[in-house]
């Protein structure tokens, strides 16, 4: 794993972690910051060791937004040819399970990076807005497309038109998060949920991640085809024979990743 200006990483039992890491600017999102997050979590895509993603964020708040200052003076043409988004496409074709631990304020870019988590368990304190609208813009790193998948078309417009600012309970209630935990177990409750994934066979993991992701777009029809194809590719491997034969026998299966 190289060296990282904004985040930190590391690995254990399996799970490797991306720690936002600016507290002071309560963890606004620069351009490099995305890309040493997006370069980490490949990494930890090729990497047997991990099974599973964990994203958090040092200090007060998981992450208040983009680097403002950053981006006063861009235009059309500056936005284009730096290719703004790219590194946002990357992290959606990590392919092992990636969990947001999130606290305080998830507003505007940090809104986003945790839509593009997978799983996001949240300490009770949090609060989810996309404020872009009081700067004369919007949402670009697939806020307006997530959410809207999400939690559907009408409140997906009143929250991104009014900016208002969404608690944990309401997060739950529209399927946004998974859990709200104690600010103070955040941590220790998000990593007790990783480890039930991490343990789990991960080419079977990938799969239901690869086919749960087509869902959102796929007719039923074409979902349930795509479903189909990884669920027979899913016989090919060893896991599936050791997982099968430790049913049978009464034992604890033996799970390699192959």
């Amino acid at each position: 794993m190289g060296l990282f200006q904004y985040i930190e990483t590391s690995v254990e039992n399996e799970i490797g972690f991306i720690t936002l890491n600016r507290p002071k600017q309560l963890n606004a999102l620069n351009r490099t910051m995305v890309g040493e997050i997006v370069s980490a979590a490949e990494e930890f895509d090729r990497d047997t060791q991990v099974k599973v993603i964990l994203l958090s964020g040092h200090g007060k708040a998981f992450s208040a937004g983009a680097d403002i200052d950053e981006m006063a003076n861009d235009n059309p043409i500056t936005l284009e040819l730096l290719n703004q988004f790219a590194d946002w496409d990357r992290l959606s074709l990590v392919k092992k399970p990636i969990i947001g631990a999130v606290k305080s304020f998830v507003f505007g870019g940090g809104f986003e990076l945790a839509l593009s988590c997978d799983l996001l368990i949240a300490a009770g304190d949090t609060l989810f807005s996309f404020p872009e609208v009081t700067l004369g813009v919007m949402p670009g790193a697939g806020g307006t497309q997530r959410l809207t998948k999400l939690v559907g078309k009408t409140k997906a417009l009143e929250w991104i038109l009014t900016a208002e600012r969404i608690n944990a309970e309401t997060a739950l209630k529209y399927g946004i998060i998974n859990k709200i935990v104690a600010p103070e177990l955040l941590m220790e409750e998000a990593i007790a949920f990783a480890r039930k994934i991490a343990v789990q066979p991960s080419l079977a993991v990938r799969m239901i991640k690869d086919s749960v992701n087509k869902a959102v777009d796929y007719s039923l029809y074409e979902g349930m085809q795509y479903e189909r194809k990884n669920f027979y590719l899913l016989f090919a491997s060893e896991d599936q024979r050791e997982g099968m034969e430790a049913f049978v026998e009464k034992r604890k299966p033996n799970f390699t990743g192959r």
